[in-house]
């Protein structure tokens, strides 16, 4: 796919209001994609990169100086990604300035709307009203999946793109391939909002409350005598957990 059908897809998603035509927008996209640029996709629609951080800030980035758009659009999406990967694997001296200058040749090989696309994206400014609910539901809509079956699959995964790239390439087979395996973050299971109290009980039998406390919310994984320690955002922070809580953890299990 040409990384301009994703920027025009992301510009048409964030003219709209609709939460319905977000969908139909994005599910469109995502049914035209080849199953190598799925995961590439899905990263961008989220306002994210595959690579994480490029070494690259917001600075360095905003203070570049965009050159003259191409005429025409000629970038793919792989085009784009390898471009990024490259810029992320830049090291040892002069490495910022590689980076700059490699980022200032992919985007002299851009449209305009790519252009803008790239830059909001490099700079976590995307907000094209394509929250992760109405990604996921275009996902389930392109693949022909149970939205329910996605988002579960996505939890246990703790990786959308990975998920998506499954259904649309098997659909419901692909999902069922995800299942929980310790020592591998799940996504956090986020509470719905209610109007009010009565809404929230309505045909519900019973009900369980508990404590919100604050401070740090983790989640702890062992097998055997390794432990690992993830936060809400699945990073492992296992190395930053004081050795003396991880001996204690190994005493209890002996104990």
């Amino acid at each position: 796919m040409l990384f301009q059908e994703l920027a025009e897809a992301s510009r048409a998603v964030s003219e709209t209001r609709a939460r319905s035509t977000k969908i139909e927008l994005l599910a469109g996209c995502l049914s035209r994609l080849s199953p190598p640029e799925v995961e590439i996709a899905v990263a961008f629609l989220s306002g994210e990169l595959r690579q994480g951080k490029i070494g690259l800030g917001y600075a360095a980035i905003r203070g570049l100086g965009l050159p003259p758009p191409a005429s025409g659009a000629t970038l793919s999406l792989l085009d784009v990604d390898a471009v990024l990967a490259q810029i992320a694997g830049i090291r040892g001296a002069r490495s910022a300035s590689l980076r700059a200058e490699a980022l200032g040749e992919l985007f002299s090989r851009a449209t305009e709307s790519e252009q803008r696309f790239l830059e909001r994206l490099l700079v976590g400014e995307l907000r094209q009203g394509a929250l992760e609910s109405i990604l996921l539901d275009a996902v389930a809509k392109a693949a022909k999946v149970s939205p329910s079956s996605l988002r579960r699959a996505v939890m246990l995964a703790g990786d959308a793109k990975r998920v998506a790239a499954a259904a649309l390439a098997d659909g419901e087979s692909g999902l069922a391939s995800f299942r929980l395996q310790v020592l591998r973050p799940i996504g956090p299971m986020l509470a719905q909002t209610a109007a009010s109290l009565a809404e929230a009980f309505e045909g519900r039998d019973a009900l369980a409350l508990e404590h919100k406390l604050d401070g740090a919310r983790i989640q702890v994984h062992r097998d055997g005598s390794d432990v690992r320690v993830f936060t809400r955002s699945l990073n492992d922070v296992t190395a930053r957990v004081p050795k003396s809580w991880k001996r204690r953890s190994r005493c209890r299990r002996g104990s």
